[in-house]
């Protein structure tokens, strides 16, 4: 199956900057040879501040026409009720999402499904903000069931309470049995709200390929540092490109089990390595506060709560020698650190 890529900003701002991304975009797939299959732009926002900026709305599809007709790139655009499948049927947009906020209410995953019953929209359906497959699998029946030909997943990620680098958890393990059940349905994944920030998005896009998905949905801006909303995980379109050149398109997917225990493996070790650098660094500003205070180095109580929030799993001795092991280095390198 052939990648399917996405590119576009996060929120349709003005008509010079959805033209001005969709000219940019176009070199950039010229110069690289890259296939842009749809241009993403959210007309309507759904925010969580209520000062946030939710987009320009129904004007933008105006724009969005128009990006459509000059460089015969196919838009989509994200809607939250039948109302908005209307206007964009109007204005001959024929690609949606489901965003992750609306595929929590089943009642208005329907009303959406029979509005766009029997029609020749293609729609992508992200996961909803529950790590729940079900509720997700149920969504993308809705749109089976009302005879669209063209559906899609887009995995984006799902918010955690535990400590975790990204904006979004990945929990890989659940598109990946998404695939398990539903092995025709194209899988794509949105780095840039899993990732909530530029650095992570190519480890994360390749991630996502080496597990199988069959595409990417990424933010593009031409000028992310002016973007009104999510600037900080919007690349700009050359970035998207060079990403998009250097991923390794492996197709080593045949064991979907193993693919599942190694994707939760990868994002755990991505996690530990990133927290651990984190430590150190307020390791580092510990150092500081003590000599400030001329307060010891070495603070053995201090330590020995350490100690007791990596005592559990008592019963697998293997385990615990080795946290042993690694805490005494970890013990020694922060004191050496501080010194």
């Amino acid at each position: 199956m052939e990648r399917i890529w996405i590119a576009g900003p996060c929120a349709a701002e003005s008509r010079e900057q959805l033209l001005e991304t969709a000219a940019q975009l176009a070199d950039q797939t010229r110069e690289n040879g890259i296939s842009l299959h749809y241009f993403r732009a959210g007309a309507w926002k759904a925010r969580s501040a209520p000062d946030s900026f939710t987009g320009a709305g129904d004007s933008a599809l105006t724009w969005l026409q128009e990006v459509q007709n000059t460089y015969r790139i196919p838009v989509c655009v994200e809607v939250m009720n039948a109302h908005q499948v209307e206007l964009c049927a109007k204005y001959d947009i024929h690609a949606l999402w489901i965003g992750a906020r609306t595929s929590v209410n089943p009642i208005e995953v329907q009303q959406i499904a029979d509005a766009v019953r029997h029609s020749a929209f293609t729609v992508m359906i992200k996961n909803p903000m529950i790590p729940d497959l079900k509720l997700w699998t149920g969504n993308i029946e809705r749109f089976l069931q009302a005879d669209i030909l063209n559906v899609m997943a887009i995995h984006r990620g799902f918010p955690d309470v535990q400590e975790n680098i990204f904006r979004n958890a990945p929990f890989w393990h659940i598109p990946i049995e998404l695939k398990v059940q539903m092995p025709e349905l194209p899988i794509l994944c949105d780095p840039s709200h899993l990732c909530g920030n530029v650095e992570w998005i190519p480890e994360v896009a390749q991630l996502a390929m080496n597990y199988g998905f069959n595409g990417l949905m990424v933010e593009c801006h031409p000028h992310p540092e002016q973007a009104l909303s999510d600037a900080e995980q919007q690349m700009n379109p050359a970035e998207w490109a060079a990403m998009i050149r250097h991923l390794d398109l492996r197709n080593d997917t045949a064991n979907l089990e193993l693919v599942k225990q190694r994707s939760t493996l990868e994002n755990i070790d991505n996690q530990i390595s990133t927290l651990l650098y984190q430590r150190m660094k307020m390791v580092d500003e510990i150092a500081d506060i003590k000599r400030a205070n001329h307060i010891a180095v070495v603070q053995p109580q201090q330590w020995q709560q350490v100690v007791k929030r990596y005592a559990k799993h008592q019963e697998d001795t293997s385990y615990q020698e080795f946290i042993e092991h690694f805490l005494d280095l970890l013990h020694q390198y922060s004191i050496e650190r501080q010194k």
